[in-house]
């Protein structure tokens, strides 16, 4: 099945694109959210209008997800964990906790943005992608520390 984005979605594509889905998808996930719409020849018409505006739009988005980067890059952040022998830590940090401890400094970013292949689970400092947007990711330093060291 063909739908048309309304929104930029991960893994599929930017707005304003047909991109073919598997019609499970576009029925029960991008149509009732209204990110897409179905790829029929009034559709596709109407599209070929909004070209101008859908620009207008993803530029105007582009710049708002700069500025945030801008705010994000080089942005450190420590999290205390507690720890064991060979600077193991008894948990890990996800990334749930990265977007917790950026919520606290006024920051807000979806943690599914955090991109954190496996959860940290040692002490150290580690540089982590931040996906602002589509195409504007910043990076960010993670350190953890163990807890005795706040004391």
């Amino acid at each position: 099945m063909e739908v048309i984005l309304r929104e930029d979605v991960e893994h599929l594509g930017a707005m304003g694109e047909v991109v073919k889905v598997k019609p499970g998808y576009a029925r029960n996930f991008l149509l009732p959210r209204g990110m897409a719409v179905e790829a029929s020849r009034k559709n596709l018409t109407t599209l070929e209008h909004e070209k101008g505006l859908i620009a207008i739009k993803r530029e105007r988005e582009r710049k708002l997800a700069r500025a945030e980067a801008d705010k994000l890059d080089g942005l450190v952040v420590e999290i205390l964990a507690r720890a064991g022998e060979e600077d193991r830590l008894y948990g890990s940090v996800t990334n749930l906790d990265i977007a917790q401890h950026l919520a606290e400094r006024g920051v807000k970013v979806d943690r599914r943005r955090i991109d954190l292949d496996d959860p940290i689970k040692r002490l150290g400092t580690y540089r982590i992608v931040v996906g602002v947007a589509h195409d504007v990711k910043a990076t960010i330093t993670v350190k953890v520390l163990p807890e005795a060291a706040a004391e």
